[in-house]
């Protein structure tokens, strides 16, 4: 008890010295700040494994925000569970002087649930807190400990996280036995780790940086490992809740996670084994048996996570599953890999790292549990592999879409893991196809018919909104389709073909009153109604990183308008045609008679392009934003 009295107070009186230095904010080397919304000041971040089933995390911060842009950077985020114990945290605000403005404790903190609203058992929580300080510049000092009951998940360290963000100071050290290694990879950094020996003979590895300045913000920037500086760590042994293992490799780690998680979790009832071949019984094709299988899972389960303990890595039993027709990600997919099993066909479990907005593939060369948040499913058909996710009641067998698409993944067998990537979908395959037949009257009211048909990625864009009664459904279409003025959706139909190239219709009767503006014998309106785009990215000189599309995609319009008898185009009709190595646009308005026609094509293709690339990437999306707010001007003809 004496011991424990003595190291609290020295903490008590370390974080008291700490507030007498000064974070004067005009210490701060000026050639940091150009592009910086925060610096941080310093940084120590340290892990301290002392067995292997027990790590200490402590991290001390300093951040000085310099701005509204920058307040988040300051934001003080604590995850926690019952392997994650938060010890303690303390720290300081001072103003732009660098003088103490308050303190604040763990009770200022807010704690929250982090799991999802569908979760059932999951003890995941976060504290967090952000001073609510409205005068800039002002300085946010915290220090904080975690125990971690496991050394599964070591966390890395990531100087700089953002861009915005400049570093005076930042040091990781991680302690441990000698008995005890790691593998770490350096990505980004300007110099290696520094090894050693303490004064307790523990090994001691030591990453540290100073004086990095922040970068800028820069539209279509690739992943953030392509340019900030990262250490990432992984154990060769660990324990995780209770159960131990070891991996060097992606080959060693499916190994380890199919003998201890997943072995002897595939067994279903007699009556579903029994079921599901009867189910099957007429079908030859393996693909067709599989797709049938699926649709039956999907039937009689829905999704609920479960994040407890070692449940956040291994799955229900499919015995469970088949029993209570819930699941997570990974217990419905070891469910769907069992009823598989019933009826001949291989399956595999797969890791990946889910993100709509981001492909993030694992690292190759570096294994670690940490790179991944999610489980679908491959089967690995002849010549043909086929992918997917089953945690949805509603997408189609073998359909991805841009949750987990065109990244590395680790698939888990008997033999060990090996790594795969799955489907990648390219501009072509992404299409939304519209096409509208209107009908625009002298006092400039619109009426017709107008049907949409979404491909790829695209297919899924409406899934959400399918799912809700026809009044929601209009009301957020009304808003989708705002540019036409006083809409009103008469009719709605939605149809989806769940084949394996799915595809989602949409079709839609509606008028609106006062569509196109009406100035004595004059018409004005404009022909793309339905699919502007919002605005080009900002020009950034000298630019830094290279240009990243992170998903292709072939739009293409076509809006024919019977236009009122006795009316000619006034104006110049509109004639675009603009082809890039990153993609294509045209649009082109014609009058045939009493038609006008418009028509639109806008293709997108994912990749990685030269920094210079995007003076002309800025160019092209501003071309599109120009051409879509072309006014046809009507008038009648003498």
């Amino acid at each position: 008890m004496k011991c424990v009295l003595i190291a609290v107070g020295l903490f008590v009186f370390c974080l008291s010295a700490r507030a007498q230095q000064n974070y004067d904010v005009s210490l701060i080397d000026k050639s940091l700040l150009p592009y910086a919304s925060a610096v941080v000041r310093d940084e120590q971040v340290s892990v301290d494994v002392k067995d292997i089933d027990n790590a200490v995390y402590h991290i001390k911060r300093v951040v000085t925000v310099l701005n509204k842009n920058g307040d988040d950077m300051a934001r003080i985020v604590v995850w926690h569970n019952k392997s994650h114990v938060i010890k303690s945290i303390k720290g300081i605000v001072y103003d732009q002087f660098g003088k103490p403005e308050g303190k604040f404790s763990e009770s200022d903190f807010k704690d929250v649930y982090a799991g999802e609203d569908f979760s059932l058992f999951e003890d995941s929580r976060v504290e967090y807190y952000l001073p609510a300080n409205t005068d800039y510049p002002y300085t946010v000092e915290c220090e904080y400990e975690v125990k971690q009951k496991e050394t599964l998940n070591i966390p890395g360290w990531e100087p700089s996280s953002e861009a915005g963000m400049a570093v005076e100071k930042s040091s990781y050290t991680f302690t441990c036995k000698p008995g005890f290694n790691i593998r770490y990879k350096e990505i980004n950094l300007p110099s290696g780790v520094i090894t050693g020996t303490n004064k307790e003979s523990l090994k001691t590895y030591t990453w540290q940086i100073n004086n990095l300045k922040a970068v800028k913000y820069e539209p279509y920037s690739p992943n953030a490992d392509k340019y900030l500086p990262m250490v990432k760590i992984a154990p060769e042994k660990f324990s995780y809740d209770g159960i131990e293992g070891q991996f060097t490799n992606w080959n060693d780690l499916g190994k380890w996670i199919y003998d201890k998680l997943l072995v002897n979790r595939q067994d279903v009832s007699q009556a579903t084994a029994e079921y599901v071949l009867q189910l099957t019984k007429d079908i030859s094709d393996p693909k067709l048996k599989a797709k049938k299988i699926y649709e039956y899972m999907q039937g009689r389960t829905h999704y609920v996570s479960v994040q407890i303990g070692i449940g956040g890595y291994q799955p229900f039993s499919a015995a469970d599953v088949d029993r209570l027709n819930y699941g997570d990600c990974k217990a419905l997919v070891n469910y769907t890999r069992a009823l598989l099993k019933t009826v001949g066909i291989e399956s595999y479990y797969c890791v990946v790292m889910a993100d709509p907005g981001r492909k993030i593939s694992l690292i190759p060369d570096f294994a670690s549990m940490d790179q991944a948040n999610h489980i679908i499913l491959c089967v690995p058909f002849k010549n043909d592999t086929t992918w997917s996710d089953c945690t949805s009641q509603t997408l189609p067998f073998g359909y991805l879409g841009d949750f987990t698409d065109d990244r590395t993944v680790l698939a888990c067998t008997p033999e060990g893991g090996k790594l795969m990537h799955t489907t990648r979908y390219n501009a072509q395959d992404n299409t939304r196809d519209r096409k509208a037949i209107f009908i625009i009257n002298t006092d400039g009211g619109l009426s017709g018919n107008m049907t949409t048909t979404f491909k790829g990625t695209e297919y899924d864009d409406r899934e959400r909104v399918i799912s809700e009664s026809v009044v929601e459904q209009k009301k957020y279409l009304a808003h989708h389709y705002a540019d036409i003025n006083n809409l009103t959706i008469e009719k709605l139909e939605f149809k989806q073909d769940k084949s394996m190239q799915p595809v989602t219709t949409e079709n839609i009767q509606l008028k609106a009153l006062e569509f196109a503006s009406v100035d004595g014998d004059k018409i004005n309106f404009m022909p793309n109604s339905t699919a502007r785009w919002g605005g080009a990215p900002k020009r950034v000189r000298n630019r830094t990183t290279d240009v990243y599309i992170n998903d292709g995609y072939n739009y293409v319009d076509e809006i024919a308008y019977t236009i009122p008898p006795g009316y000619k185009l006034d104006d110049t009709a509109l004639m675009v045609n603009i082809k890039k190595p990153f993609g294509n646009f045209s649009a082109s308005v014609s009058v045939n008679g009493t038609q006008l026609v418009y028509k639109r094509r806008l293709q997108v293709f994912d990749g990685t392009y030269p920094k210079d690339t995007y003076p002309d990437v800025v160019d092209f999306f501003q071309a599109v934003v120009d051409a879509d707010g072309y006014t046809a001007a009507l008038v009648k003809a003498n």
